[in-house]
């Protein structure tokens, strides 16, 4: 199979995806705009703040892709390219760009409300609640797993760090030129992209050495200010120029290898359970939703569209272009990851482990991990790879194009970190509800916006302390995608009881997901999860608590789902929350 031919496909299924079903949801499903977006009715200042649509697009891409559509897909070629394309395309076309927009419009339309209150309203309220205590699980994993992918990225290449810092100072400085001085918007956007590019070339030449734990600790605070302070301030102006990254990014790699025409050395297929997680044969399916993860659909993704992105759309026309648009274009980007590593991972490992991966499928399932470890890990065999396409047939450097491609990991990993403190921030508020009258003192200490980022940023950098991301991943990946089957169930009850349509193309693919990593969640405790105390008895005991209690949880959540109550309100003239 030729690169040049998978990608162009991969775009034009993305194409005319975005054009019919997108269309269709929008016209049938969600329907005309019924009274004015929340970002202006409820403008607050600091959560809820109206956005250019660009700007919004940015936020809501580089929250929701973190560095999951990178690292998922590179890990899934011990599969082969064939199985990890067909999960990440169908993933996107039945699932993932379906449930990111329905998620984000049914928000719009409860007041900016987080899915899981949305939940409490179309389903049950006890569904509300225990959905509030599931979510809370997944995003303490989220800011644990993302803060040792950091930590790790950061160590083994202290050009990046230096780099987002620069870029941090060019985000606040966009922001004072968008929304204090009102400089013109293309104006403001070409002093911005040279700023990005001036953050890069700077990363290269002034690197910053530390260790993996003081990174940590930067990452702390760090994520208790940024998800404090008002979004207009750093969270709109930096992933603004996050978006500006991902696409000069994917334009030069995209056009790369469009114009190499390289055949893939990565096997089509391998064998159907190759060792991927803790070394154990790990079949495909039922397990693959929980390594490809974002890249082809992602639960997280309806706590942002949710949980900010609602707080923050100025139109709901623009619903479409940012929710489903931004799925396609995270799943292009894992597109581009498996052709990249595909074609040109090989040529970066040692001429030894070469001859290994060559050996035949088997061979090649059972050493890829090995041998991705070798040159950096998935990150690092990406990045490497990108570099070796775009300087092989573009002729760029590959130093800048290694930070380049380690940036775009790094911006939406930091990004994703500090916004998922910001929306722990919200489900804890959610959690403390019931003591509000019960204890007002207590309630209003705790949801104090510094306390209330400072509970999970604890809990998730504490977890990631021990460094194991590899232990915390797949924990992540299941109850991330155990949430995407709750949330699409939540937006087909939307659809069939508020929106009077008919449901069934979105409720089928949820509980085939809910099935499938509810089956993958199992096969993770009796099968990965003893192999962890080998390594850290605390730590796999945590894990396995974790997990059991996710369990439970959606085992509740998909029965509450077929008990609903008789009544739900239409999702207007709801009180703010």
């Amino acid at each position: 199979m030729n690169s040049t031919v998978l990608l162009i496909g991969g775009l034009l299924i993305y194409f005319f995806l975005y054009k019919g079903y997108g269309g269709y949801l929008r016209q049938r499903v969600v329907g005309e705009p019924q009274r004015e977006v929340p970002s202006k009715r409820l403008y607050d200042g600091v959560d809820f703040v109206p956005a250019n649509r660009y700007v919004l697009f940015g936020h809501h891409f580089a929250s929701v892709a973190g560095a999951a559509p990178i690292i998922g897909p590179a890990i899934a070629l011990a599969w082969g390219w064939l199985p990890a394309l067909l999960w990440i395309w169908i993933g996107n076309i039945f699932i993932g760009a379906v449930h990111d927009y329905l998620s984000l419009m049914s928000s719009v339309r409860y007041d900016g409300h987080s899915v899981q209150w949305i939940a409490g309203r179309v389903i049950k309220r006890r569904t509300g609640y225990a959905f509030s205590w599931f979510i809370f699980f997944v995003l303490i994993l989220v800011v644990a797993a993302f803060g040792a992918v950091l930590g790790k990225l950061y160590v083994k290449q202290p050009g990046v760090p230096t780099a987002y810092i620069f870029k941090i100072g060019s985000a606040l400085l966009l922001g004072v030129l968008l929304y204090r001085v009102r400089m013109d918007f293309r104006a403001a956007t070409l002093v911005g992209i040279g700023l990005l590019i001036l953050s890069i070339v700077l990363g290269k030449q002034i690197p910053i050495h530390a260790s993996y734990k003081a990174w940590l600790v930067v990452f702390f605070f760090y994520i208790i200010v940024a998800s404090s302070i008002p979004v207009n301030i750093l969270l709109q102006p930096r992933d603004y120029l996050n978006a500006w990254l991902l696409v000069g990014g994917l334009v030069i790699g995209g056009v790369a290898v469009v114009l190499s025409f390289k055949g893939l050395t990565v096997p089509a297929t391998t064998v159907y359970s190759a060792p991927v997680v803790s070394g154990k044969p790990t079949p495909f399916w039922p397990v693959i939703p929980l390594i490809i993860a974002c890249g082809s659909l992602s639960g997280f993704h309806s706590i942002v569209a949710s949980g900010t992105t609602s707080k923050q759309i100025s139109d709901e026309k623009d619903g479409l272009f940012i929710g489903y648009g931004g799925m396609l274009t995270e799943g292009f980007l894992s597109t581009l990851v498996v052709v990249v590593i595909s074609a040109y991972g090989l040529s970066i490992v040692s001429p030894e482990k070469l001859q290994v991966l060559k050996a035949g499928g088997a061979s090649f399932a059972n050493n890829y991990i090995a041998a991705a470890k070798s040159v950096g890990g998935p990150i690092g065999i990406f990045s490497k790879s990108y570099a070796e396409v775009t300087h092989t047939v573009l002729k760029l450097p590959k130093d800048f194009m290694i930070i380049l491609a380690s940036m775009w990991v790094a911006s939406f990993a930091m990004t994703t970190l500090d916004t998922t403190n910001r929306l722990a921030r919200y489900t804890f508020t959610e959690i403390l509800e019931p003591i509000r009258t019960s204890t007002p003192m207590a309630y209003r200490f705790l949801t104090n916006r510094w306390v209330a980022s400072a509970v999970p940023a604890l809990i998730g950098i504490g977890l990631a302390w021990s460094g194991a991301w590899t232990t915390i991943w797949p924990a992540f990946g299941g109850a991330n995608q155990m949430l995407a089957s709750i949330a699409l169930m939540t937006a087909a009850a939307w659809a069939i009881r508020v929106q009077k349509v008919r449901g069934l193309n979105i409720l089928v693919p949820a509980l085939f997901l809910w099935i499938t990593v509810t089956l993958a969640m199992l096969w993770y405790l009796f099968v990965a999860v003893p192999t962890f105390f080998q390594k850290s008895a605390t730590q796999a005991v945590v894990l396995a608590l974790m997990t059991i209690v996710m369990l439970c949880l959606n085992f509740l959540l998909i029965y509450d789902f077929f008990r609903p109550e008789k009544e739900v309100p239409a999702g207007v003239e709801i009180e703010k929350g």
